[in-house]
């Protein structure tokens, strides 16, 4: 039999594969991290993995919420473990093969300087990624998980124990009748919403840029800085003041503005319609600062000769603009009107902080203004609909990276770039 077949054979236990190949230091340290391994995680995997897989037996000793953490870590911790001993029987693998061809095992000096010259950045990161696994990773993985699960006010731990159900929370989302409805409703608004304010916000940003680029339009510093002081404001301070202008009771836009105009007030805050006109005015103003400043750069990046040789040809104000300013704004601002696209999608800042996603709604369980992401948020801090909420975010989460990911790649900035 081969140094390559044996070598991996009694590497399933650590450590002896590299003794077999005479890697004396080597296979030691294998071994020790596999008893190690064992030692100090044994208790963590035997109770994670079954927290995980019965969510617990026994009220009120077993929190099933507890034990879902528990096991999700046991998960995070076996793939480490496998990736380590994956490692070690591949190095005995290919240690074995050198033996069959008649060349050296690889030296501990030999694989000090390979890992330097060739791992030091996975080296220099690997602490960040362990910050992300459990910073980032973890909390998806808890979120996906609570997803096929009853979680909710009358399956809470101490009282009662929560179970695994597979989709048929995802399901409920589709055949009941209260939350098939309002999910709908929901997403309507939230998609008109992203739609109209992310357009508002872009095309007003664009357009001030463009004027106030013209070669006629003098101060230019000046209405540069008026333009962009909406954007230095914290936007939760705008946000709470612009609630307070809008406010049907005591708002200067009714007691002022409208009444100065002789028209009558408008419920600005207790009329679905007009709350969302409201929100959409709101964000179109706290978003065209950062879309003015980018569009000015892009505008100042154009290479002149190019307005210049267009003069030369005859070409109209409109044409150049149609065929040079147009395309050259579009190519870069591209993957940022995107991002302003999902941002939106998700902005629950302004959702919640102008009147908290109201009005309320009869029938349904999501305010008149509320989107997705707000909806989410009552679920969670409201109803106690925790499964139901972790659903939702998954079909989220899938819709706006979908979305997103097809428009990168339909974008031309990218396509460039490749």
């Amino acid at each position: 039999m081969q140094h390559r077949t044996i070598a991996p054979l009694l590497s399933i236990i650590p450590g002896l594969g590299q003794f077999y190949n005479k890697q004396w230091v080597k296979g030691l340290v294998f071994l020790i991290l596999g008893a190690s391994f064992v030692v100090a995680f044994g208790d963590l995997l035997n109770m994670g993995f079954w927290g995980l897989f019965t969510l617990g037996t026994e009220v009120p000793r077993d929190n099933s919420i507890f034990l879902l953490a528990e096991g999700i870590i046991a998960l995070i911790v076996s793939a480490f473990g496998l990736g380590i001993y994956y490692w070690n029987l591949k190095d005995a693998y290919k240690n074995g093969k050198l033996r069959d061809e008649n060349f050296p095992v690889t030296s501990l000096k030999s694989e000090y300087q390979n890992l330097i010259g060739q791992g030091y950045p996975y080296l220099i990161s690997g602490p960040s990624l362990f910050l992300l696994i459990f910073a980032v990773i973890f909390p998806i993985l808890f979120s996906f998980a609570l997803a096929f699960t009853n979680y909710d006010l009358y399956h809470s731990p101490p009282a009662n124990l929560a179970d695994w159900v597979g989709l048929e929370t995802f399901a409920e989302i589709f055949t009941v009748d209260i939350w098939r409805s309002t999910f709908f409703d929901v997403l309507a608004w939230t998609v008109i919403w992203t739609l109209v304010a992310s357009s508002l916000q872009v095309s007003l940003g664009v357009f001030l840029a463009i004027v106030v680029n013209q070669k006629e339009v003098r101060f230019k510093k000046f209405f540069r800085t008026i333009l962009v002081l909406p954007w230095a404001v914290p936007g939760f301070v705008t946000i709470l003041i612009f609630a307070g202008l809008f406010n049907d009771s005591f708002g200067a836009i009714n007691n002022d503005i409208l009444a100065f105009f002789g028209m009558n007030p408008i419920p600005w805050m207790t009329d679905e319609k007009w709350a969302r006109v409201a929100l959409i005015l709101m964000q179109g103003w706290l978003g065209f600062p950062y879309i003015f400043i980018v569009t000015t750069g892009v505008l100042q990046s154009i290479p002149e000769d190019l307005y210049e040789a267009a003069t030369i040809d005859g070409a109209s104000i409109f044409a150049k603009f149609k065929n040079i300013t147009m395309p050259m704004i579009l190519i870069a601002m591209a993957p940022i009107v995107i991002t302003q696209f999902t941002f939106n999608f998700n902005n629950f800042n302004i959702i919640y902080l102008f009147n908290g996603g109201g009005p309320a709604v009869a029938g349904s369980t999501a305010g008149g203004t509320d989107i997705l992401v707000s909806w989410i948020y009552k679920l969670t801090m409201q109803s106690s609909q925790y499964s139901l909420a972790a659903a939702l975010t998954i079909l989220l989460s899938i819709f706006v990276i979908g979305i997103a990911l097809w428009q990168f790649r339909r974008t031309n900035s990218f396509k460039e770039g490749a």
